[in-house]
């Protein structure tokens, strides 16, 4: 396994762990790599420096702590603290996400159509979800349809 720290186009850090790096490099061709901040999948490697191991030494000096990184705000919480609300908020659109799949009616890439005639009246209003491309999703909203992307988050790409 090999750790990567990465970083996405709109400049989120990540770190994420592959079995390889061909398996990093295949994953991310195929789109598979995201940003868990953004959900961008223009993702690359972040510099970063190598791990090695080594043997302990007696009267070693403790490793000085990590300082944060550098385009990081002064009043960031800490990395800790990062991780706890990272978990919380991917808890609350994984609820979001499973209470929209279990009340609505998947209509797959019927989708378009199926919403653009539930606003113009030709059926009965209910709670859908489905498929649609960027460019028919910012059809839907430029026609007044109110539409929403359903969250990904980064274990369902996997």
């Amino acid at each position: 396994m090999i750790k990567y720290d990465l970083r996405c186009e709109q400049g989120h850090a990540f770190e994420s762990w592959f079995q390889s790096s061909s398996a990093y490099e295949s994953q991310r061709r195929r789109k598979l790599v995201a940003c868990p901040a953004c959900g961008s999948v223009k993702v690359e490697k972040a510099i970063m420096a190598p791990r090695l191991a080594g043997t302990r030494k007696r009267g070693r000096a403790a490793a000085p702590p990590e300082a944060a990184p550098a385009d990081a705000p002064a009043d960031a919480p800490p990395p800790a603290l990062m991780m706890t609300q990272e978990l919380e908020l991917r808890a609350k659109l994984r609820e979001l996400r499973d209470h929209v799949v279990k009340t609505a009616d998947n209509v797959g890439e019927r989708f378009p159509n199926e919403a653009r005639k539930m606003h113009y009246g030709d059926i009965e209003h209910r709670p859908i979800y489905g498929e649609a491309s960027m460019d028919e999703a910012k059809s839907l909203i430029e026609e007044g349809i109110e539409v929403m992307p359903l969250p990904v988050l980064p274990e369902d790409r996997n």
